[in-house]
């Protein structure tokens, strides 16, 4: 009896001692995994939304060493009096209002700051967007109709076989993928549980497999589609994205701090959502679309690929909001009318009529309520009029 208490012994103590190593020899993806659990808890969105580098793998994007471009300030802008409960129900973290290449209001809430460098969510879609652009003009890639597996080989037998170019990035694949993320076994949050734990974003998109629609008949939103026009843009240049990004976008825009790119374990860029610099950093990028892709006196952007990109182009059902090259276009928009947005209530919102930009970041954990998205397009609206 005694030896077989020995031997039971033995085993609990060999099985904690693996435990130990696999928990040492893990503990990033294990960090990770439970930064992913719990990255949009009540109480931990907000500071999470700023340090995504704590919990991520992350690429440095370098500002270069050029100077800091001028965000010059005008008179300050007294909002209209609903902005004030907009802000609280919205769990706005920042709002930065800009016309005429001004700064006319800017402020921080819930605790960020200025230098806090925030989570872009799906408005890297929109500079991915105007980084394709650019390399349409050089030659990079012949035509948006091209099949994306012209590019990126490694789709070959997926669902995104008979798919082009300008199907990805109208969102008009007809891939069979769950948005919800709200949904645990959802394969957003599939996808996210890949990148923390430092799997292979192409290999994901390469193993789905199932259709809803043929390509280029239906618009539904899949983030993958993103993924796949960055595996696009690597195949065709033999570059990273980040890299790219960097280059041919960032470095001319005279950013005040290097931003980072959320990465997987491969160190591909999470490109449908992984940016992070600060809102001035956003406007700047913003002002530059706003201006038809020039900067600084400097043309960084086609100006042909702003108007095509942020045309209402996507197969979206009439009298629902419109969607062009990973650009949104509001119901009733006026032309110059568009916006980049991401989850939680992040945005850029263009008027080019009225020469307005308006930036926000925020921590918004009802964004999916019904109403809450034609809410702020109207409250932008609504602060565009009374500049």
């Amino acid at each position: 009896m005694r030896a077989v208490g020995k031997w039971i012994g033995r085993i609990l103590v060999a099985l904690v001692l693996a435990a130990v190593v696999v928990g040492v020899w893990k503990r990033e993806e294990i960090k990770r995994l439970w930064a992913v659990n719990s990255l949009f808890s009540e109480e931990k969105i907000v500071n999470n939304f700023s340090h995504m580098d704590a919990a991520f793998l992350t690429r440095t994007l370098s500002r270069g060493d050029g100077p800091t471009s001028e965000l010059p300030y005008g008179s300050k802008t007294q909002l209209p009096a609903e902005t004030a409960q907009w802000i609280e129900d919205r769990s706005v973290t920042s709002l930065l209002v800009m016309k005429d290449g001004a700064i006319r209001y800017e402020e921080y809430f819930l605790g960020t700051s200025p230098d806090d460098r925030r989570i872009s969510w799906s408005i890297a879609k929109s500079y991915l967007s105007a980084l394709f652009g650019v390399l349409m003009e050089e030659g990079a890639i012949a035509s948006l109709d091209d099949p994306v597996i012209k590019y990126a080989p490694l789709l070959k037998g997926s669902a995104y076989e008979a798919a082009t170019i300008r199907n990805v990035l109208n969102m008009a694949s007809g891939v069979t993928f769950d948005e919800d993320y709200l949904d645990y076994d959802s394969d957003i949050n599939r996808m996210g549980r890949v990148v923390a734990l430092g799997g292979a974003l192409d290999d994901f998109a390469a193993s789905i497999t199932e259709s809803f629609a043929t390509p280029g008949d239906t618009w539904q939103y899949v983030s993958i589609d993103t993924h796949v026009v960055g595996m696009v843009v690597r195949g065709a240049t033999g570059r990273s994205v980040s890299e790219l990004l960097e280059q041919k976008i960032l470095i001319p825009l005279g950013l005040e701090q290097d931003g980072y790119y959320v990465t997987d374990g491969a160190g591909v860029a999470f490109v449908l959502g992984g940016l992070n610099f600060t809102t001035r950093d956003f406007a700047r990028f913003g002002q530059m679309i706003l201006q038809n892709g020039t900067y600084g006196g400097t043309r960084i952007v086609p100006e042909a690929w702003i108007a095509e990109s942020t045309h209402a182009s996507a197969p979206t059902q009439p009298g629902k909001i419109g969607y062009g090259y990973q650009w949104w276009i509001p119901v009733g928009a006026h032309q110059g009318e568009f916006l980049g947005r991401g989850v939680y209530g992040q945005y850029l919102y263009f008027d080019q009529q009225r020469g307005v930009l308006i930036t926000t970041t925020g921590a918004d954990r009802k964004f999916r309520d019904e109403g809450v998205s034609e809410t702020n397009i109207e409250m932008f609206r609504l602060i565009a009029k009374n500049l």
